[in-house]
């Protein structure tokens, strides 16, 4: 398994900040790694909303469909795709900041499937690289900076 997890102090209310984490088709704005994401299913975000999001697989695009499985507003929603190669898995919480604004814990995990698993490690250390590029752009879209501390 590979797992990334970030977190983000932002000056945006939590509200806001969880409206903009919860639209997965914002993943296109601050995420490199993905090439394009649009909703289809559901009318925004909401429990069964689903996303088609396309990233840059091995040598081809992969478009994962995420469907959210777990959405409470204003704290947590929780995003879900799985394909015959792997599984992803990506939480995504909303806290008030001491001092007002926000913090957004970004936590993304992708396993392989079935004899793919084997490579994991490898795709363990590709998976931190993507991470850090998409840290960058979650910052710099939440307007915020690198938070300490654990959730």
């Amino acid at each position: 398994m590979a797992r990334f997890k970030t977190r983000v102090r932002s000056p945006l209310p939590v509200g806001e900040a969880f409206a903009y984490m919860a639209d997965l088709a914002n993943f296109a704005q601050w995420d490199p790694g993905v090439r394009r994401a649009e909703q289809v299913t559901g009318d925004g975000p909401g429990p069964g909303a689903e996303f088609d999001v396309e990233v840059q697989g091995i040598g081809r695009p992969l478009t994962l469909c995420y469907r959210l499985t777990t959405y409470q507003p204003p704290d947590e929603v929780v995003a879900e795709a799985t394909t015959s190669l792997l599984r992803s898995l990506d939480r995504i919480s909303v806290e008030p900041a001491e001092g007002g604004g926000s913090v957004v814990t970004y936590d993304a995990e992708l396993t392989l499937q079935g004899v793919l698993r084997m490579a994991d490690p490898l795709l363990a250390i590709a998976f931190d690289r993507i991470g850090k590029r998409a840290e960058r752009g979650l910052i710099a879209a939440l307007q915020g900076e690198p938070a300490t501390g654990t959730s």
